[in-house]
């Protein structure tokens, strides 16, 4: 499965971007995706994930009610919707796809395929 990314940008606090990731190589619908973060000087952390069918999405709770996480699988996209963004928010977004369910990714799942960041950057 190969990923790309894109959407990233700056935006000032309270702001909202939408970050897409298009999916191709292999059957889009039979993978979990999701996105992790990456903050200067940090460990890669996870955001969010979506069930194969779309049906199910998990949030770490730093950004629920905040991000929302969706897929098309005739679009082979998966999108991150995020709204009333916060400097703390900075960081650079990965995209991620794996065969695993999407819920084990709350609970450190790595998964295997990943797409290139993009940089999300809120100023205050």
């Amino acid at each position: 499965v190969q990923l790309q990314a894109s959407g990233g940008g700056s935006v000032q606090a309270g702001g909202s971007l939408r970050l897409s990731c298009a999916a191709s190589g292999r059957t889009f619908s039979g993978y979990s995706m999701g996105w992790f973060r990456q903050a200067p000087g940090k460990e890669r952390v996870f955001v969010a994930a979506i069930s194969e069918s779309g049906g199910s999405t998990y949030y770490a709770d730093s950004v629920k009610g905040q991000f929302t996480i969706s897929r098309d699988n005739a679009e082979n996209t998966v999108y991150l919707q995020m709204n009333s963004l916060k400097p703390e928010d900075t960081a650079a977004y990965y995209c991620a796809a794996d065969r695993s369910f999407a819920w084990q990714w709350v609970r450190s799942i790595v998964p295997v395929y990943w797409g290139r960041g993009t940089q999300v950057t809120v100023s205050s």
